[in-house]
């Protein structure tokens, strides 16, 4: 006899099951409510991507920062490790 395995989550919702979701939204929150509802959300995700991108510009410029300084103190180094190298004063 062969046993066949049903999936816990079987995947992401289809056609039919998003229109009863959406069902269930309008019951809920009403169809004067859903046009505040979209505005807020949207207006939630912009701010969280607008935060999201200055975060990524705060860390890459404090790498940049990072690889500018320890390329000058490599340079640094190299400069006073250099035993061939002759100084005139």
């Amino acid at each position: 006899m062969t046993d066949i395995l049903v999936p816990l989550f079987p995947g992401i919702p289809g056609g039919p099951e998003m229109l009863i979701v959406l069902l269930i939204i309008v019951l809920l929150f009403g169809a004067n409510k859903l046009p505040k509802l979209a505005r807020s959300t949207g207006q939630a995700m912009g701010e969280f991507r607008r935060g999201r991108d200055e975060l990524e510009n705060e860390i890459k410029e404090g790498a940049a920062a990072d690889d500018a300084s320890t390329d000058d103190d490599v340079e640094a180094d190299a400069e006073t490790d250099d035993p061939d190298r002759t100084t005139t004063a």
